[in-house]
């Protein structure tokens, strides 16, 4: 009977190690896969901020007027306007009335004509 009980525990502890060694494969197994998962995470994250990088390096070229002079004549063929199409967006200039057109009317309008503009 005693050798029967400590054959019983015996089995008992054997099956015990067994379960916690598969158990630790079992963990082991999912910390290697989880970490090659984790490098390449790290691995797309690098690569995603180098973009970033160029794409704001771009931007900040594609905001330079230069830039855009250069692209619009070289890629676009496109050339300055002749004086005639250009359309001045400063201030509206004032028309004068009847009762002030003597006074000030060309005066204030004198202050808004722009250097070279008719």
């Amino acid at each position: 009977m005693r050798e029967r009980r400590f054959l019983a525990l015996w089995t008992l502890a054997v099956a015990a190690t067994v379960a916690a060694f598969v158990l630790h494969l079992g963990l082991r197994g999912r910390t290697v896969d989880i970490g090659y998962r984790l490098g390449q995470a790290r691995a797309e994250q690098a690569r995603l901020r180098e973009i970033k990088r160029v794409l704001e390096i771009e931007v900040a070229s594609y905001q330079s007027s230069q830039r855009v002079e250069t692209v619009a004549r070289t890629l676009l063929a496109m050339t300055p306007p002749p004086p005639e199409r250009v359309i001045p967006l400063g201030p509206r200039e004032r028309r004068p009335t009847a009762g002030g057109a003597a006074a000030g009317g060309k005066a204030a309008t004198a202050q808004n004509e722009r250097p070279g503009q008719p």
